[in-house]
């Protein structure tokens, strides 16, 4: 289970490398993906607040990156932060995702992204439910509920 200082070492040190690599042109990701998904994933942007297609959503099953269909989180550690943004406490594996430090607007906050194709999914901060204290805060827009794991690609 990672912690906290789990995620600051690996913000500060790097991630462990990814079962494998997605990379596309910008073309290929725009022609891929929807204007918001593209905003969200390879601009780093932020859809707002309490408008996402997952904010409340509750079905069982993996939450994929949008972009590379790579599995990043397990519904069952899903849960209401009253942020507006799906939630969630840890990652399905050790190496899915990626931390960058993100001093943006002001502020120090640390990054999560997609380690397999570097897709921005939101940021994680350290006021999440015990025993790990996480809240992965993710956006909507950069993931794609998948109900049958054997079917990601």
């Amino acid at each position: 289970m990672q912690t906290w200082n789990d995620v600051i070492r690996l913000a500060n040190h790097g991630s462990p490398a990814p079962d494998k690599r997605v990379e596309k042109t910008d073309a290929e990701w725009r022609a891929q993906l929807t204007p918001q998904q593209y905003h969200v994933t390879r601009e780093h942007g932020t859809e707002r607040a309490f408008t996402g297609e997952y904010c409340e959503a509750h079905e069982a099953g993996l939450y994929a990156c949008v972009c590379c269909g790579t599995p990043l989180y397990d519904s069952r550690t899903k849960f209401e932060s009253g942020t507006g943004w799906p939630s969630f406490t840890q990652p399905v594996k050790e190496n899915a995702l990626k931390y960058k430090k993100d001093t943006s607007y002001g502020m120090t906050r640390v990054e999560v992204l997609c380690n397999t194709c570097d897709a921005h999914q939101g940021h994680v901060f350290p006021d999440g439910p015990p025993p790990s204290g996480l809240r992965l805060c993710i956006n909507s827009a950069s993931i794609k509920l998948v109900s049958e794991p054997e079917k990601v690609a």
